[in-house]
């Protein structure tokens, strides 16, 4: 074999940051036996933070970094119920910033473990409070950001970087690794920013693509999206992590999206089950329920 010397080939990542993206898709076989369809997943765990999340982290704080929002030594807050507090710890680590992350009292053991392990202070707050109450984990997080001196709060939410990072590096990836054959794209819908931001691109690209969110019983989107109106009748207490909203986030482009399904707890925590077993990938609920 011989080899060309010209060739650069990078062997190594400056930094774990530099390992976000490019994360492969994959072809579902055994859970989808059946369909007259191919079904592709987009396997985010291949992230250093093992979600998506580490795609929005990494967009959101050095957009603040340039623009001074941050200054060495700062502390980054975040409001988080899912994968994003990981991310924004990670990235916080890495950056030599303290990091504050504030999250309702659903979120799992294991990962309050895991964000204190990589240093970030956690503060935990009653999970069925209405976002205004000063007890909820927004409130409590615009909070610590005002009183806490060189301090960013990402705010994910309403962060328009959130949507941009997605449609920036996600939707251009997919659309690559399918040649532009893709006829739907389906994601589990939160802050919006992974869902509206993919598809924003994809429909950019093909406008017949079809952009469906997945939502969970508990959550407002779903009927927002068909009546135009906030039902705090829809409403209740449920343990999907990262999947729906008790309000609506600016990042949920409604106009895109064709089309919104509500998934149980348990029917997203039994399908993220089979995908392990038949398929042999680990993901989380809100994979199951997009599923």
């Amino acid at each position: 074999m011989i080899l060309d010397q010209n060739i650069q080939v990078k062997t190594y990542c400056d930094n774990v940051l530099d390992a976000i993206g490019n994360t492969p898709l994959i072809r579902l076989n055994k859970i989808v036996e059946g369909l007259p369809c191919t079904v592709l997943a987009k396997v985010e765990s291949f992230n250093p933070g093992l979600s998506a999340k580490d795609r929005i982290a990494l967009k959101m704080i050095e957009k603040a970094e340039r623009e001074g929002k941050i200054l060495p030594g700062g502390t980054i807050i975040e409001a988080t119920s899912g994968n994003t507090g990981y991310s924004v710890a990670m990235v916080s680590a890495v950056k030599g910033y303290d990091c504050i992350l504030v999250a309702p009292a659903k979120i799992s053991e294991e990962k309050q473990r895991a964000l204190r392990a990589l240093g970030a202070k956690l503060v935990i707050c009653p999970t069925n409070v209405k976002p205004e109450d000063p007890e909820s984990y927004y409130s409590v997080a615009a909070r610590l950001n005002r009183e806490t001196p060189n301090s960013y709060y990402i705010n994910q939410y309403f962060n328009p970087d959130n949507l941009l990072a997605h449609y920036q590096s996600t939707g251009p990836e997919i659309w690559q690794q399918t040649n532009g054959r893709l006829t739907h794209y389906i994601a589990s819908c939160g802050t919006g920013g992974t869902l509206s931001g993919t598809g924003r691109y994809l429909k950019e690209r093909n406008s017949k693509v079809q952009v469906i969110g997945v939502d969970a019983y508990g959550s407002v989107l779903k009927k927002y999206h068909e009546t135009g109106q906030f039902d705090q009748n829809e409403i209740y207490p449920y343990k999907l992590e990262a999947v729906g909203k008790n309000i609506i986030p600016d990042n949920v482009d409604f106009d895109l999206i064709d089309q919104f399904v509500k998934v149980k707890d348990d029917e997203a925590a039994h399908c993220a089950r089979d995908i392990a077993t038949m398929e042999g990938i680990l993901v989380g609920y809100s994979s199951g329920a997009a599923l």
